[in-house]
């Protein structure tokens, strides 16, 4: 009867020793031991990461990470958290970096690990598709641009203003900014390249007539400290992505790069976020 009681407080904790061991050792992965990284990003910042018509989430950001991923071997969940929600997972360790336009300032950079940037922002002029007249800043002279509240467009309009004697009205969001220069209230508009880039490939009415002014990098962020095999896997990806021309294809896909009197990118977009 003993035996019997022994034999079967045995068999209990082999079984419960048998669980405890399942539950360890899959280093937060997949089932086959490997990690599986859990990556932040915003909802709606076109063309970096929104959602399409067919409801599918893409951007330049998403082609970025997962090309990178497919390069380097890593596997990947997105958490499509919006920008500061993404932000504040990070540094709550809920998620193991943020992807998502992020701006790389030297506040962010004493609490984030960043990469190499992986795109460089900056601010541009666009004006109506059917406007032959203004080419140049010495063109709006006397004239009324239109700026979107808040940005590096209104920043940089500002900066230049009295330089070339133009007026300003400044709007709440990009498309109420586009319609009133399509309509004739405005010459012309300053806005973050991606953006107006990605609204003239969606044939939103207007075309860039100036170079890039050149303004902020974007970067892949991790939390300072945390996680550095990520940083270092996306910097060698990012590399053979560039040096194969995969790089520039993506960013082709979704940005108008040429200046119209260039090549004559002339086409139009819907709706854009600013740098974050």
């Amino acid at each position: 009867m003993k035996k019997s009681r022994l034999l079967a407080l045995f068999l209990v904790l082999a079984l419960v020793l048998t669980a405890f061991a399942g539950c360890g050792g899959d280093n937060g992965g997949n089932g086959d031991g490997e990690k599986t990284y859990t990556i932040g990003t915003d909802t709606t910042f076109a063309p970096f990461e929104f959602e399409d018509e067919a409801g599918n989430f893409v951007g330049i950001d998403m082609e970025l990470l997962d090309a990178i991923a497919q390069d380097q071997g890593f596997k990947y969940e997105l958490e499509i958290l919006g920008f500061d929600a993404a932000c504040q997972a990070l540094e709550a360790g809920q998620v193991d970096g943020v992807i998502a336009g992020m701006s790389i300032k030297p506040d962010r950079e004493e609490k984030y690990d960043f990469s190499e940037p992986y795109f460089d922002s900056g601010v541009v002029m666009g004006i109506a598709a059917d406007n032959d007249t203004i080419k140049s800043y010495e063109d709006l002279k006397g004239k009324t641009v239109a700026v979107k509240i808040g940005t590096e467009g209104e920043a940089f309009a500002e900066s230049i203003a009295d330089q070339y004697g133009f007026e300003m009205t400044h709007l709440q969001d990009s498309a109420f900014m586009y319609e009133d220069v399509k309509s004739g209230n405005s010459v012309a508009c300053f806005e973050d390249y991606p953006v107006l880039g990605y609204g003239v490939s969606q044939n939103n009415g207007l075309k860039i007539v100036t170079e890039m002014e050149r303004g902020s990098s974007y970067g892949f962020a991790v939390l300072k400290g945390e996680n550095p095999e990520l940083i270092e896997m996306f910097n060698a990806g990012l590399k053979n992505l560039r040096d194969s021309g995969k790089y520039q294809e993506i960013l082709d896909k979704y940005i108008v790069t040429e200046v119209a009197g260039d090549d004559g990118a002339e086409d139009g977009s819907e709706d854009g976020a600013d740098a974050e």
